[in-house]
């Protein structure tokens, strides 16, 4: 096969290069989608993780001053 015989795909570039182009854009958005996640995720953790450190500390001293 020929450098020019690669491109054309012998006869089904109009086929080959369309279905790489769908399959590129299915894994780009698939990434975003995955990072949005994962983004979305570590924002909830922190809060979360806030909010039981906030919910710890009155705890402790009020244990202090029962013992």
């Amino acid at each position: 096969m020929t450098g020019g015989g690669f491109w054309t795909m012998g006869g089904y570039a109009a086929y080959v290069w369309p279905a790489y182009a769908v399959t590129t854009l299915a894994l780009i958005a698939l990434l975003l989608g995955a990072l949005r996640g994962l983004r979305q995720a570590e924002r909830e953790l922190a809060t979360l993780e806030g909010s039981r450190a906030r919910r710890r500390a009155p705890s402790a001293s009020a244990a202090g001053d029962l013992a």
